[in-house]
């Protein structure tokens, strides 16, 4: 399994706003993909403005192909992207172990 993280920098005014959108977006969109297992959003409490979204996927090119190259990721963006004050920071990783 595969874990996307994407730390995520929005306008602490419209916290309400954004966490609506990107709740529903990725439980009406992105959750639709192949290979989509779960997602969890959280919010910081130091930095206001400032989510880390993971999702996590079966495999990478679940995501860097199968949705980030279809017409779903175009829709996603659309509810979630004006909100971003800066190009989401998107990473993957590989779980090395867990207790």
């Amino acid at each position: 399994m595969i874990l996307e993280h994407a730390d995520i920098r929005t306008d602490p005014a419209r916290t309400a706003e954004f966490e609506e959108a990107i709740l529903r977006g990725a439980s009406s969109v992105i959750a639709q993909a192949r290979g989509f297992k779960g997602f969890k959003v959280n919010r910081s409490i130091e930095s206001p403005g400032r989510y880390i979204l993971m999702i996590y996927w079966d495999t990478l090119e679940d995501h860097t192909v199968g949705f980030r190259q279809s017409p779903a990721f175009a829709e996603w963006r659309s509810i979630v992207g004006p909100f971003f004050l800066q190009p989401p920071v998107v990473e993957h990783l590989e779980l090395v172990g867990m207790s």
